[in-house]
């Protein structure tokens, strides 16, 4: 996942800039494509909110898992609003940032919204996150650790 946002900035909810070699190290990462306009995806990010919540941050041992909103917002403005409106605590990439057409091309997104769980060095895990998370809840995330490859530190 490194590879994927190398050379690259994230963004936190309080507007920093975070460095994603630090930030996504040794974790599963959901690759969350959604936009404030989208009927579907105002829908769904309170799930994904509720998911990563009980995942990171009300677990005692938090899991090895990060998001990374790459935003399909029309403007700079909608994607804040979006962002620190209906968003957990998450990473975002910028808006102004053009690699996300390069994010979409290579996860082949055509619509929003849309989770691809990655390994960390961008490998696909489930081009489905969203269904998986919708049917499974939180024991999907054992399944994708299981293929994450990375070191563990996820208790059941």
């Amino acid at each position: 996942m490194v590879e994927v946002f190398a050379g690259r900035t994230l963004l936190n909810k309080e507007g920093e800039f975070i460095d994603p070699e630090e930030a996504l190290r040794n974790k599963v990462v959901g690759l969350y494509f959604s936009a404030g306009w989208c009927p579907p995806c105002r829908d769904f990010t309170p799930i994904l909110c509720d998911f990563y919540t009980d995942l990171v941050e009300e677990n005692d041992s938090p899991a090895q898992f990060e998001i990374v909103f790459i935003s399909s917002d029309k403007s700079a403005e909608d994607m804040v609003e979006y962002y620190h409106d209906y968003h957990g605590d998450w990473l975002a990439l910028p808006w102004n940032d053009e690699y996300k057409n390069d994010l979409k091309k290579r996860y082949n997104i055509t619509a929003v919204p849309k989770l691809v769980i990655v390994k960390e060095n961008g490998e696909v895990i489930t081009d489905k996150g969203r269904k998986q998370i919708r049917d499974k809840g939180l024991t999907c995330f054992k399944s994708w650790l299981e293929v994450a490859e990375i070191f563990q530190n996820f208790k059941d």
